[in-house]
């Protein structure tokens, strides 16, 4: 029923929500929107080759949306955000086959380059760096520090990069959302499908301060800290 107003799609993979979250903030900022609903949605089951177990394994299908519009008076609202793309790694994380840098062909078809490839030790390395500091950065910029923090609600990629992560920032594995052993890693929609979890069980309230952050293909990562 909401007809005439615009829609788009964001391409940043895993770190789409918050590259959504940010933009919609800015409309909002601006003036030129009232209220933004920022969609995370991922089928990557049509992407996977199913032969190849470092990558079909982690990841599944998913849904989550959030609907933002101007903070009230008691503070609540995102506080910082920060969104970074690495161009040079994207090679790490990627879907060769498809474009204009190598078009689809029979055998491309036939040796799995329109799927998902990764190689994973890179990605690990550079989600545990760049997580880390993209939280840091905003921590820093809404004047808290992680002990002021209530709960993160990381992209659900892997367990042993987010307890890396709490390592690195001081913050308990315990104040983690998680829900990877539920549904994998379901790209986008991992941090509205755990956010909407959280707010619904009553874990996140309102007041509270929660550091979001992701990382994917491309390789694009971003963090945020809102006050709920």
């Amino acid at each position: 029923g909401a007809d005439a107003i615009p829609a788009f799609d964001i391409s940043a993979a895993c770190a789409g929500f918050i590259y959504g979250m940010t933009i919609a903030d800015q409309f909002i900022a601006t003036g030129a929107a009232r209220c933004v609903l920022v969609i995370g949605v991922e089928l990557l089951s049509r992407i996977l080759n199913w032969q190849d177990r470092t990558t079909c394994v982690l990841f599944g299908d998913g849904a989550g949306a959030v609907i933002l519009g101007p903070a009230r008076d008691d503070g609540a609202g995102i506080l910082s955000s920060r969104l970074f793309t690495d161009g040079s790694l994207a090679g790490a994380l990627h879907i060769p086959g498809g474009g204009s840098a190598e078009p689809l062909t029979v055998d491309g078809i036939e040796r799995k380059r329109n799927k998902v490839h990764m190689t994973g030790s890179e990605v690990f390395k550079t989600a545990i760096r760049n997580l880390t500091s993209a939280s840091t950065l905003v921590l820093k910029e809404s004047g808290l520090t992680s002990a002021e923090l209530d709960w993160v609600v990381a992209h659900q990629a892997n367990l042993r990069i987010i307890t890396q992560v709490s390592g690195r920032l001081g913050f308990p594995l315990d104040k983690f959302i998680l829900n990877i052993e539920e549904y994998g890693n379901t790209s986008s929609a991992s941090i509205p499908i755990a956010l909407d979890e959280a707010v619904r069980d009553g874990r996140i309230r309102p007041g509270q301060n929660v550091l979001m952050c992701a990382l994917g293909a491309g390789i694009s990562w971003g963090s945020a800290i809102v006050r709920m």
